[in-house]
């Protein structure tokens, strides 16, 4: 069975739901390495200077930032860690919206959410009530030390946990030379347009995904069964998966008096209004009481994720 990337919880409102991140892709690519042709022995990859060509320990290799050509600054582990995120293994969802309202160039990677051990019941909640409203969820979540935005998506039985891309990540479509406006523009004919419906009609079928393989995988991987039995090479036998651990119990939680609480306190609007409106009623209490001069504060820079390597 494979591994959790972390076990940790789903939290929306005031629910908290123990979870399991799992990946929810698997690597189906088929891996070559470099041989000297001579001796058909491995080619190794070393971490030199540009200067001196000596190798590098990894003990004196430091991460910089080129902020121009030729022109550095160098970043402690101190300085990446103060710009993660504190919210480790945790889904934090932050906002319900409907399910058709994200493009697909938004989404990225899946993950799969496996439930903890006495926790059904909460996510089943979650899950039915998503497929019901045709809402998803929009989650951040903390992935090894980079924060993701996320989607949270009901999938059959499971909850999806789907990475998306920032906007600031995409391209804008005005970068390129695209045909715009209507079809007659382009001397389509509605001849040529209900022909065309003809076509995509007779080749329409039930979306199957077995259907669909990779076929230049599978004939590579013929070649080379081909090319092993012609040299005699035997295959060695394959690792075995190690148990995912049990994710601890958890007690019975009341979800009826946490749903409600959770709503008393989302009747408001979405969180930005509510924060504003919390604010009022802070300064209002400020207002009653004799006022103090409070130490101005340094407004922190927020860090625009970069996108993982």
């Amino acid at each position: 069975m494979a591994r959790p990337i972390w076990t940790g919880t789903l939290s929306f409102g005031l629910l908290n739901v123990p979870v399991s991140l799992m990946s929810g892709e698997r690597s189906v690519d088929l891996h070559f390495r470099m041989l000297d042709s001579r001796s058909n022995t491995p080619v190794r990859y070393e971490r030199v200077n540009a200067e001196t060509g000596e190798e590098v320990p990894w003990k004196e290799i430091v991460k910089a930032f080129e902020y121009q050509k030729g022109s550095y600054v160098v970043l402690e582990p101190e300085d990446i860690k103060s710009a993660s995120s504190e919210g480790r293994e945790v889904v934090e969802v932050k906002a319900f919206v409907d399910a058709n309202a994200i493009g697909p160039e938004y989404f990225e990677k899946p993950y799969l959410l496996v439930p903890g051990k006495k926790a059904e019941k909460g996510y089943v909640l979650l899950r039915e009530t998503l497929k019901r409203t045709g809402k998803i969820g929009i989650a951040r979540v903390v992935i090894r030390t980079r924060e993701y935005l996320s989607a949270l998506i009901p999938r059959d039985d499971a909850l999806m946990l789907v990475l998306m891309r920032y906007p600031q990540e995409l391209v804008d479509v005005e970068d390129y030379k695209i045909p715009q406006g209507a079809a007659s523009q382009y001397r389509i004919s509605a001849k040529e347009i209900q022909m065309a419906e003809q076509l995509i009609a007779s080749m329409s079928d039930e979306w199957t995904p077995d259907d669909y393989r990779d076929e230049f995988r599978d004939r590579l991987r013929k070649v080379i069964e081909k090319r092993m039995k012609s040299k005699g090479v035997v295959t060695s036998p394959s690792d075995e998966e190690a148990e995912a651990p049990e994710s601890a119990a958890t007690n019975v939680v009341d979800f009826m008096a946490l749903l409600q609480q959770s709503l008393a306190s989302k009747k408001r609007t979405p969180a930005k209004k509510a924060a504003t409106k919390t604010a009022r009623k802070t300064t209002a209490k400020k207002a009653a009481a004799p006022r103090k001069k409070a130490p101005a504060k340094k407004a922190a820079k927020r860090a625009t994720p970069r996108k993982a390597g």
